[in-house]
Order: C-alpha cells, then sequence, then structure tokens
C-alpha cells in the first residue's frame, strides 16, 4: 500500500475534489480492474476512452481518478486533472516501484528492424559476461534466464515497472529493452531513465497506426529527443535518418556503419551460411550470424556494450559465440538437401535485406522460392511493395496468409497481388492456406533450392478472426520436411 498523496507528487496536475488521504494499493487503467484501494487512471485510447467508465469504477469501490477530460463523481470520489493521462500513468507506475530504472543501467533499442536481434544478442552478451541482466522484447521477457511469456513489444507501463522492480529484486544491472513507437507515442515508457539508446534503422512500417512516415520518423525521434545529458546515444549513420535521431538529444552522441565513417565502423570480410567474420574497429571477429543486415546488428551490440564499460576484446570475444535469436534468419534443412530459412522479415526492407543476403548465398543453379504474406488490420501500403521485392528476388513466389486477424484473408492476397508487373502475375502463386502454401514450395524446390518463408518468424500462432491457433513456421517446415522426403 502507498500513499495516494505521495504517489501524485509524481505528475503534476489539478486536484479538483475528494480526501486524497487514503492508501493505493494497485494502479489500474482497465475499468473492470478499478476497485477499492486503486487508483483508475482514465486513458483515451484508440478502442476506448476510459473517461466513460468512471461510473462503473465508482461503483466497483474505487475513489481515486486521474482523468484528462471533465466527469462528474460524487463528493467522497478524489479526483486529480492532468493534461495528459497516459503520461501521468507512465510517472505513477515508476513512482509506485520506485523508480527500479534508477537502479539499473536500463538501453533501449528502437528502430524498424533488428530490434528484437539487438537487444536479445545485448542480453546474451551481458549474461556471459558475468552479468545478471533483463530482457524485454518481442519474443520473450527474461529476468535473468527466466522466460516471462512476452504479449508486446513494449508493456503497458504498470507491467513495465513492475518487472524492473523484478529484475532488481534478483539482484539484475542491466536490462535490455525494445522500443516500439507505439510504446513512445503511448508514453508507456514515460518516467523511465535510459542510460543508453539504440537506433537500428527507420523504413516503411505501422503507417496504419502513425499515417504518415513523417510522424513516424517525428515519434521515434522524441524517444532519443527525452534522453538525459547523462545517457549516450549511438545510431546507425548508414540510415539517412539516423543524424536526425540526435538533433535535439542532450545524451552524448556516438554513430556506428558499415559503410561511412562513424565512432564504431564495421566491414564484413566474409559472408556465407556458416557465419560473418566482421572487422570491427580494426579488430577482426568471426560470427555464427548471418547477413549483412546481422553485421550492423552485430556492431551496434558492439557499440553498446564498449559504452556500457565492458572491454573491446570481452566484447568480441563473446560476439563470436553468440547465436541466432529465434526466427530472425532461422534455418532447417531437409533430409534431401533444400534448405528453409524462417524470418520475421515483415516490411518491404526487412524482406529485401533476406532475400538479399540469401542470393549471396546462391550457388549455380540453386533457386529461391519465397512464401510470403501481410497481417491484417495492420498497413495496407506496404503490401504491393513487399509482394512486387518478393517476386523480383525469387525464382518462385507464393503469397499466402500471415495472421489475417478481422480482415478477409482473399482481399490480403489480392493487395500484395496488386504490386505485381504482367511477367511476376503469370508465375506467382497465391495460397490462402499457410501449411499448404508452404507444402506446395517443398514440392516445387529441389536439392539445393533454398525456401524462405517470411512474415512470422517466432510467433507460434496465426490469428484468423480473433481466433488464435497453433501455428509454429519452424515446426511445421521441419514435419513437411520429413514427410515429404519419405
Amino acid at each position: 500500500m502507498q500513499s495516494l498523496n505521495q504517489l501524485l507528487l509524481a505528475i503534476n496536475g489539478q486536484r479538483l475534489q475528494g480526501d486524497f488521504d487514503q492508501s493505493i494499493a494497485n494502479i489500474v487503467f482497465d475499468s473492470r480492474k478499478a476497485k477499492a484501494d486503486t487508483i483508475f487512471v482514465c486513458i483515451v485510447g484508440s478502442q476506448a476512452n476510459g473517461h466513460l467508465y468512471v461510473e462503473q469504477a465508482y461503483a466497483q469501490g474505487c475513489r481515486a481518478f486521474v482523468t484528462q477530460e471533465k466527469v462528474q463523481l460524487a463528493a467522497d470520489a478524489c479526483v486529480l486533472e492532468v493534461k495528459n493521462t497516459s503520461l501521468a500513468l507512465a510517472q505513477l507506475a515508476c513512482a509506485f516501484y520506485g523508480n527500479p530504472s534508477k537502479e539499473l543501467k536500463l538501453v533501449g533499442v528502437t528502430g524498424t528492424n533488428g530490434k528484437t536481434t539487438t537487444a536479445t544478442l545485448l542480453h546474451d552478451l551481458f549474461s556471459a559476461l558475468g552479468y545478471k541482466a533483463g530482457l524485454l522484447s518481442t519474443v520473450v521477457n527474461k529476468i535473468e534466464q527466466q522466460a516471462i511469456v512476452s504479449t508486446h513489444t513494449t508493456p503497458d507501463p504498470v507491467s513495465l515497472n513492475a518487472l524492473l522492480r523484478q529484475m532488481v529484486s534478483a539482484g539484475c544491472t542491466h536490462c535490455f529493452m525494445e522500443v516500439s513507437s507505439h510504446a513512445i507515442d503511448q508514453q508507456r515508457i514515460g518516467g523511465l531513465y535510459f542510460t543508453a539508446a539504440g537506433f537500428t534503422n527507420i523504413t516503411h512500417d505501422h503507417l496504419d497506426y502513425h499515417h504518415t512516415f513523417a510522424e513516424y520518423l517525428k515519434v521515434k525521434k522524441a524517444f532519443f529527443d527525452g534522453l538525459d545529458h547523462s545517457a549516450f546515444a549511438l545510431v546507425n549513420a548508414d540510415d539517412r535518418n539516423g543524424m536526425v535521431m540526435l538533433q535535439n538529444t542532450k545524451a552524448q552522441k556516438l554513430t556506428y556503419a558499415l559503410r561511412t565513417p562513424a565512432d564504431y565502423k564495421g566491414k564484413i570480410i566474409e559472408n556465407s551460411l556458416s557465419g560473418l567474420v566482421l572487422q570491427i574497429n580494426g579488430q577482426e571477429v568471426h560470427t555464427r550470424l548471418v547477413g549483412a543486415f546481422n553485421a550492423a546488428n552485430l556492431l551496434l551490440v558492439y557499440g553498446l556494450a564498449v559504452g556500457l564499460g565492458e572491454a573491446p576484446m570481452d566484447v568480441l570475444r563473446v560476439i563470436s559465440q553468440l547465436t541466432h535469436v529465434a526466427g530472425r534468419f532461422e534455418y532447417v534443412k531437409s533430409p534431401k538437401g533444400i534448405t528453409a530459412i524462417i524470418d520475421y522479415a515483415h516490411t518491404p526492407d526487412a524482406l529485401e535485406n533476406v532475400l538479399a543476403t540469401i542470393a549471396a548465398f546462391r550457388k549455380g543453379a540453386t533457386k529461391v522460392l519465397t512464401v510470403v504474406g501481410c497481417g491484417g488490420d495492420r498497413d495496407k501500403e506496404k503490401r504491393p511493395k513487399m509482394a512486387a521485392i518478393a517476386a523480383a528476388k525469387s525464382n518462385q513466389l507464393i503469397l499466402t496468409s500471415d495472421n489475417p486477424r478481422s480482415e478477409d484473408p482473399q482481399q490480403i492476397l489480392r493487395d500484395m497481388e496488386a504490386g505485381l508487373d504482367a511477367e511476376a502475375a503469370l508465375t506467382a502463386l497465391s495460397i490462402v492456406d499457410r501449411q499448404q502454401a508452404i507444402k506446395m514450395a517443398i514440392m516445387l524446390a529441389q536439392p539445393g533450392d533454398i525456401i524462405l518463408v517470411a512474415g512470422k518468424g517466432h510467433e507460434t500462432y496465426q490469428e484468423i478472426n480473433g481466433v488464435k491457433t497453433d501455428f509454429d513456421d519452424v515446426a511445421i517446415t521441419q514435419t513437411l520436411f520429413n514427410q515429404l522426403d519419405k
């Protein structure tokens, strides 16, 4: 239990009514969870407006409310009015859990592609260096090696601060965290103290939410604008918007790059299915990860680790031992010599990068067969672009479902087909059933060929009409390989 008066010191607002001398056991933003001893923060979201449920919350026993709109409640209800309840929720959550981010070296990684890989590799690297570390990612959250199911790239502020407090209690000294554009815009990271921030890249994505690329860029930049002077920011100088992130930050400004001058300079010496050989600031390192995109991710990992005070040679030693992240260029081989690569690539840029990496490994008559779809209820503009990229870089394109959600999967495929030119449209196949699409690719492939199954990566479900059913690209591909090779 915490004093409501004490908690409210964390936010600026106008006390409209009520006796604020009460104790609070929990902070909630879902009216169904509001009851006695809770404070209900009324969030104005895309799906619902919490202000419409204040009477319901009051009837359930709640007597403390934070609002940004006028509400009518009985005189015994405490009402604090603020400018932005989303920010107030984050600030209250930080205060309620004792500002755990101040007790950790919290590192945020943002960008369109590479966030999960970079954050996960950092967690693995610091664990290998002997630290107790936490991870907050799309795939999984971890307190040391204890895995906790992840439901969002960045959790809501209350869940987020609760996890950070658990990490501190478990003795963690570091936490590596994906920071999504949604989380920045919705103030989920409000009030957190970041030691460092990394930027991977920014390409076409999430325009269903941000509407324009300019707005998407502005939101990403806001993360760096909010850093303290004691933090450092490390951005990709090869991305033309990397320096934009640094324009107004108070943090120390650092860069990394493969193609341009930078504080952390990398060069690809070798790139094959067995791994990368990189030169980083003049030192050569062999790694198990594959592709130019992973070279950039590893360079960011190196720069952040050294920036956090680790010895460069120790960092390089551990980098040489790191392995791929689940669903990121994860490959399965069939008994008769077909290679399937499963990757989360779900944006035009990510798909192009993965296919470019595969192209570098092709030998002789090797064909590339791509199975790809686009998610429903998401950015529709990228659908034709992804189909066009896949068609141009593959010998055979198979369009299929990828979490159609509430949309008609056939319409999603038609949206993708619109990106194909006349020649590509003649050879591309559209198969709604994702398992049948993967099966078709395997049946068409010959020994030595490469199949890319793109879009879902680590996900182990398929969401159709609001229902999630088990669907794991890696497991299904392996099963089909075994069945069809008999």
